[in-house]
C-alpha cells in the first residue's frame, strides 16, 4: 500500500497551521491575499481559496469579503463548543467522500472515518458535566514525535503490565500537543526548540494549551545532528553545506521538533530553504530519514545519534536537545500512566537508554507541572 497522497492545498494549510502554532502568526495577523500566496507557491489562486477554507473550517482564521483572511482570535486550541466541533467532524466527514472520488485506497478511507468517530467520542465525554468521573483507561493514547526510548517504553510497559498498552503514533511535536488539545491523545512527546526564549518546549506548551495544568515528564536528553553516509564522502559538518549543489537532502516534516529547529538554524544563516536540493523530501521518523541515506537516495538529513548508529552511518553532532512527555493532569492518576512513570524512573529503563546511544539519562524522569 502506498502512502496517502499529500495535495498542495493541504501543504500550504500546514506551513501556516504551523506558523499559527509557533507564534509567528499572531491572533488578527492578517494573511497574505490569495494572490499574493499563489504566487508565492506557484499555483493557482482556488489552491490557496482551498488551503483557507479548510483553515476556517477548523477555527484557526477568520475572513470576510473585502477584508481578507485573518489568524482567529481563539484559534484551534482553545476549547471550542459541541456544535462548532460537530461541524468540523461533518467537513471531515466530506472530505473522506471527496478522497473516495480521488481513488484513495479504501483502508486509508477506513483509517480517515475512524479518526472522525474517536475525535466525536472524545467531544461526548468532554461535554459530560464536570463531575462526572470516567473510567480509568487501560491504555494510553501518545501522540507526537518520534524517539527511539518511545517505542523501548511501549515494548518494557506490555513486558511489566501485559493488559496495558500504549497506542503510539508519530505526528511530530506540534502534531502531538494539537491533538492534546483536540482531545484525540492521552500524552505527547515533543522536543520544540523557542528561539525568543532560547529554551525546549514549556513555551509552546503554555501557547497550546493555555489554563490547563499539564505535567512535564523528561525523558532524555539526546543528541541531534548530520546523518551522513558511511565515511561521509561529501564532508559535509555545518548546516551552512546543505545548500551546496551535491548534497541531496531528506527532511522530516513540517511540525516535527526537527523541522522547527532546523528551519531556526536556516534562518540564522540566511539560506533559503529552496536552495537545498531535497528539502520536501519528508519522513515521518529518524529512522526512516536514515533509511533514506542507507538506500542512497539522499546523502544528508538531520536526525538523532541512535538512529545513525542503527544504519551503521556517520554523524556530525550539532546540539543537545531535550525530549519531554506532556501529561494531561486527568491522565496523570490513571494505573496505566503510573505504570509509565515508574518504568521510566527505573534503572533497567534508563540503561537500555544509554544502551541505544546518543542519550543521556541524568535527568530522566524529573516531573514539573506547568500550572495555568
Amino acid at each position: 500500500m502506498g502512502q496517502p497522497t499529500t495535495h498542495l492545498y493541504e501543504q500550504i494549510a500546514e506551513s501556516i497551521r504551523v506558523r499559527i502554532a509557533l507564534g509567528e502568526l499572531a491572533p488578527g495577523e492578517q494573511l497574505p491575499t490569495v494572490r499574493a500566496l499563489a504566487q508565492q507557491w506557484g499555483c493557482t489562486t482556488s489552491t490557496v481559496s482551498r488551503a483557507y477554507a479548510m483553515l476556517a473550517e477548523e477555527g484557526l482564521t477568520t475572513g470576510q469579503p473585502g477584508s481578507g483572511t485573518h489568524v482567529a482570535e481563539s484559534p484551534l486550541y482553545k476549547a471550542q463548543p459541541a456544535l462548532h466541533w460537530a461541524k468540523l467532524l461533518n467537513q471531515a466527514e466530506r472530505f473522506v467522500l471527496d478522497a473516495i472520488t480521488q481513488g484513495h485506497e479504501p483502508a486509508q478511507i477506513q483509517t480517515a472515518v475512524s479518526l472522525a468517530l474517536a475525535r466525536w467520542q472524545t467531544l461526548q465525554q468532554s461535554a459530560l458535566p464536570e463531575t462526572h468521573q470516567p473510567k480509568a483507561p487501560d491504555h494510553l493514547r501518545f501522540v507526537g514525535s518520534h524517539d527511539l526510548t518511545i517505542d523501548l517504553l511501549a515494548q518494557q510497559l506490555r513486558e511489566h503490565e501485559a493488559a496495558l498498552r500504549l497506542d503510539l503514533k508519530f505526528q511530530g511535536s506540534l502534531g502531538g500537543l494539537m491533538a492534546l488539545a483536540r482531545g484525540t491523545a492521552d500524552f505527547a512527546g515533543i522536543h520544540l526548540y523557542d528561539q525568543t526564549t532560547n529554551s525546549y518546549n514549556r513555551p509552546f506548551v503554555e501557547r497550546i494549551l493555555p489554563g490547563q495544568r499539564v505535567a512535564l515528564v523528561t525523558l532524555a536528553y539526546r543528541d541531534l545532528g548530520l546523518i551522513l553516509p558511511t565515511g561521509n564522502p561529501q564532508h559535509v559538518s555545518a548546516i551552512t553545506d546543505l545548500a551546496r549543489p551535491e548534497i541531496v537532502w531528506v527532511n522530516r516534516q513540517a511540525g516535527s521538533g526537527t523541522r522547527v529547529w532546523l528551519d531556526v538554524q536556516l534562518r540564522k544563516h540566511g539560506i533559503p530553504a529552496g536552495s537545498i536540493k531535497g528539502y520536501a523530501n519528508e519522513k515521518s521518523t529518524h529512522l526512516q530519514v536514515a533509511q533514506a541515506i542507507e538506500a542512497e537516495s539522499a546523502n544528508a538529513g538531520l536526525g538523532i545519534y541512535a538512529a545513525a548508529v542503527a544504519y551503521g552511518l556517520d554523524f556530525v553532532p550539532l546540539t543537545q536537545e531535550i525530549y519531554q512527555l506532556v501529561i494531561l493532569e486527568d491522565v496523570w492518576q490513571t494505573a496505566v500512566c503510573q505504570s509509565l512513570f515508574t518504568i521510566i524512573n527505573a534503572e533497567a529503563f534508563k540503561t537500555a537508554v544509554r544502551v541505544l546511544g546518543g542519550y543521556d539519562t541524568t535527568a530522566t524522569g524529573e516531573l514539573f507541572w506547568i500550572e495555568p
